[in-house]
């Protein structure tokens, strides 16, 4: 007979073989004691990552996507295969450590208002890494990429957009969370839908924020579960102009426009921060 999953753990995967197996075996590893679906769901990244999942992991449920659909369109076949009460969305480069699957279903059943939710991610140092947000003005990003976020008033609107005025020590509700380690309530989509797949890369994430907020579901940061994050900037490492024509600066470009296109004349929904 089989057990009916309370989470199901979607991964997205795309051209990292190496950190995918190292996931999968810390998910494993976990201590976790809540029974779990596992999907990966491969981007079309044609560098053996579907064969390793075929031959070492093979009680995974493999999505093998026939493109590159980007990072919404991906989770969102996840998704769809989900049959947990929750749903994890992790990507490959996060370390699992301390059983945070079972805190999270655990903190998610005490707070039934709350839709998605994030854990503290931290830096390889054991530093905090800024994942939560506040909901960006329209001039944010150029602030991030540009020396004007160096000057004194306006590096002080990037130290709000990044919550620096927070300790990070506590669970809060917040505007949006990073996508890289997401815990969502299945319930919760039938209202909200699932992400917008004309964001290819990055944005996806506010927009599902936003979406919760705006039909009543609460996303709340998670502060008393932790885990690594190996995370870069991939848009913001080149820096100067010729940043600009990186591969994912035009992507992180090309998805602020349509999420400015998508809000505009749209009011920000109403938060308890």
């Amino acid at each position: 007979m089989s057990i009916t999953p309370e989470i199901s753990i979607i991964i997205l995967n795309y051209k990292t073989r190496g950190l995918l197996r190292q996931c999968l075996r810390g998910i494993a590893s976990s201590g976790d004691a809540i029974q779990k679906q596992i999907i990966v769901v491969d981007n079309f990244s044609g560098d053996g990552s579907v064969e390793m999942i075929e031959e070492e992991f093979p009680e995974v449920v493999l999505i093998a996507s026939p493109e590159n659909r980007g990072f919404g369109a991906g989770m969102n076949l996840g998704l769809k295969r989900a049959t947990g009460r929750y749903a994890i969305l992790l990507n490959t480069d996060v370390a699992i450590m301390e059983q945070p699957f079972d805190k999270l279903v655990k903190f998610m059943d005490q707070h039934p208002r709350v839709g998605l939710a994030g854990p503290k991610l931290l830096n390889p140092d054991g530093s905090v890494q800024y994942s939560c947000y506040r909901f960006h003005k329209w001039y944010t990003p150029i602030l991030r990429r540009s020396p004007l976020g160096t000057l004194p008033k306006l590096r002080n609107h990037l130290k709000r957009f990044l919550m620096k005025d927070f300790s990070h020590q506590e669970n809060y509700p917040v505007d949006w969370l990073l996508g890289a380690f997401l815990i969502v309530r299945l319930s919760a989509i039938k209202t909200v839908g699932l992400f917008d797949e004309r964001f290819f890369l990055y944005f996806e994430d506010v927009d599902w924020c936003r979406r919760f907020w705006s039909v009543g579901w609460e996303v709340n940061y998670v502060a008393d579960v932790q885990v690594v994050h190996y995370h870069k900037r991939e848009s913001a490492e080149i820096a100067g102009f010729s940043g600009i024509f990186a591969y994912p600066t035009r992507q992180h470009i090309k998805s602020w426009f349509r999420y400015l296109s998508k809000y505009s004349g749209t009011e920000l929904p109403i938060r308890p921060n």
